[in-house]
């Protein structure tokens, strides 16, 4: 079986990198950049793409971590 969330894994990861490479300056996560990940993930997990009810909703908690391993930022949504 090829399940679509692991034959897209590689492209949403390259597509949460570009938008964290477009957003994230400073060492701080900006508010609207939530969106846009979550707007990169519905664009190739099936799944959460036919929930559209759901858009803006999803809960998230993103983590900038530095090399080592310090939290330099954090952003919630619940």
């Amino acid at each position: 079986m090829i399940i679509a969330t692991g034959q897209n894994n590689l492209a949403m990861n390259q597509t949460i990198t570009q938008i964290a490479k477009h957003y994230i300056h400073d060492n701080q996560i900006p508010e609207g950049m939530l969106n846009r990940v979550e707007t990169g993930i519905r664009a190739f997990e099936p799944c959460l793409s036919c929930s559209t009810h759901a858009a803006g909703q999803m809960q998230w908690h993103i983590q900038l971590i530095a090399a080592n391993g310090t939290v330099l930022d954090e952003v919630y949504r619940n």
